[in-house]
């Protein structure tokens, strides 16, 4: 099979293009007619009911019911893993180009839907048109580019010639994965986990978040459509606590590819690592857990370009992005000037429904987040200076202001933890080692920036700022399929790249034939 060169999936434009705008209002009030309805688990193809329901809430009108979802116990769970054991041992044989088929099949009908998926993200996790936009395109990049990818992995590996012997080398599946993708990309995450176990050969168990259970459901309605075959992907919303860890250390799991807080992935890890009675493999963890993502701005930059990049990283999607920058260290030369421009910006921010696209800023996920970046709020007022915002946004949601605290210590609480919410801690540098130094000192090393038009510092900075993504005058979020490959160091993550040409080797293994050549 050969493909075209991968390209990314154009953004939506709308403000520019009205027929953007009028696809995607059409989609917001199809979406807004089948809020409420009621979905099952998906085992074996097989429409699972039970009893015992989750309930998914729009977070911008928090007691709008977006789904009702049917939860997995721990039989049920039990009973998915099973099933997808016994379909690995079929879909893993199906010929490597049937598989990257099956992903192109899959970006056409979300490609062809994309504004319908989208206004989906808009109401149950409350992202805004833009944002929701790029969540879904993410996601059709993953279904082109995995499927390239898998072409090239499929094919003949380059191998040193032994005198005498016929040899290759194969990439084969794993086995069983549990996908456990978080709430904030809830397509785009959960899809590139799922598309990438699947193009290698794999099977799933999908645990979706419990806040975006049905986005997860509407991703595996697709690759029903696409032709997957049943069992391929099986949809078990459960709690994270008693059954999700019966779907981490069951004995058949193969290994678990997970994208969340640091607390829950270490805890993913040291359960993956005891060895259940009937295994027969060290199982594999792939994590992203997270970030405490800086900005430096340099005293030889641009402040209006910096303040900028500092504010649309920092409050696009309400700062609930792992790679959203939670820190600006700023030189000391500028820091005031920095502080009165970012002020004006961030003020002009507006917050609201997500449903109307002049909100920049909707609401944050939850009533529990809401709580703790309100905590971490006053914690911030303590150490530092309030700049702007500190508070509530009216609304019936869960709203909260674009918030900036400056003259942060550089160890304190706001500035080492994450919070995963729209918080800028200000942290002032004497001078560019300095920054280097502050940037460097979080146990996280996911993305970061450096604005400066001086050409030694960016080159300072590519060799001495450790994180995985690192950007040079520009925005420390947005990353690109293919094009940034994208994970983090230390508690970041197990360093994982995902849209990188590394990624899927992470859900395979290598096997080497060697034949002997009768002379």
């Amino acid at each position: 099979m050969q493909l075209p060169d991968f390209k990314n999936e154009p953004l939506s434009d709308f403000k520019g293009n009205p027929e953007h705008f009028r696809r995607m209002k059409e989609a917001v009030e199809e979406v807004g007619k089948e809020l409420g309805r009621e979905y099952p688990l998906v085992i074996g193809g097989e429409r699972v009911t039970t009893t015992d329901k989750l309930i998914s809430y729009d977070p911008a009108q928090k007691d709008r019911v977006v789904g009702v979802f049917s939860k997995a116990d721990k039989a049920l769970a039990e009973r998915a893993i099973v099933t997808a054991d016994k379909v690995f041992a079929t879909w893993s044989r199906v010929p490597h180009e049937k598989r990257a088929e099956l992903l192109l099949r899959a970006g056409k009908i979300l490609r062809e839907r994309k504004y319908y998926y989208s206004a989906w993200l808009v109401y149950e996790v409350g992202k805004t048109w833009a944002e929701a936009d790029a969540d879904v395109a993410e996601t059709i990049d993953f279904t082109e580019f995995y499927s390239r990818e898998m072409l090239r992995l499929g094919g003949p590996q380059p191998l040193t010639p032994v005198a005498g012997e016929k040899n290759y080398l194969r990439y084969i599946p794993l086995g069983v994965g549990v996908v456990i993708p978080p709430w904030n990309f809830p397509m785009a995450i959960l899809g590139g986990m799922t598309l990438a176990s699947i193009v290698t050969g794999n099977t799933v168990v999908l645990k979706p978040s419990s806040d975006s259970p049905a986005i997860g459901y509407k991703f595996v309605e697709a690759l029903e459509k696409a032709g997957m075959p049943p069992g391929v992907v099986n949809f078990c919303p459960c709690p994270g606590g008693q059954v999700g860890d019966v779907l981490v250390g069951h004995p058949r799991t193969r290994y678990i590819a997970f994208t969340g807080s640091k607390e829950v992935g270490l805890r993913i890890n040291e359960l993956a690592a005891k060895t259940a009675p009937g295994q027969i493999w060290i199982k594999r963890v792939v994590a992203e857990m997270g970030g405490k993502d800086s900005i430096v701005v340099d005293s030889e930059t641009d402040l209006d370009q910096a303040v900028e990049g500092v504010a649309l990283s920092a409050f696009g999607y309400q700062g609930q992005k792992c790679s959203a920058c939670s820190r600006a260290i700023v030189d000391e030369k500028v820091y005031d000037a920095f502080l009165e421009k970012l002020k004006a910006r961030v003020e002009k921010i507006k917050v609201g429904p997500p449903t109307d696209p002049e909100n920049f800023m909707g609401p944050v996920i939850n009533a529990g987040s809401k709580k703790s970046i309100l905590e971490y709020i006053e914690a911030g007022k303590r150490e530092g200076r309030l700049v702007t915002g500190g508070g509530e946004a009216s609304g019936p949601g869960h709203y909260l202001e674009p918030t900036v605290i400056a003259d942060l210590p550089p160890k304190g609480k706001i500035a080492q933890e994450e919070i995963f919410g729209p918080v800028l801690a200000v942290i002032k540098a004497k001078n560019f080692d300095e920054a280097l130094e502050i940037a460097n000192n979080t146990e996280y090393g996911l993305t970061g920036a450096v604005y400066t038009k001086n050409r030694q510092k960016l080159e300072r900075a590519a060799e001495e700022f450790f994180a995985g993504n690192l950007y040079l005058n520009r925005k420390c979020t947005g990353a690109m399929v293919g094009g940034h490959p994208f994970g983090g160091f230390n508690m970041s993550g197990t360093d994982s790249k995902s849209g990188g040409r590394d990624y899927l080797l992470l859900f395979t293994q290598a096997k080497t034939v060697a034949e002997k050549v009768a002379s």
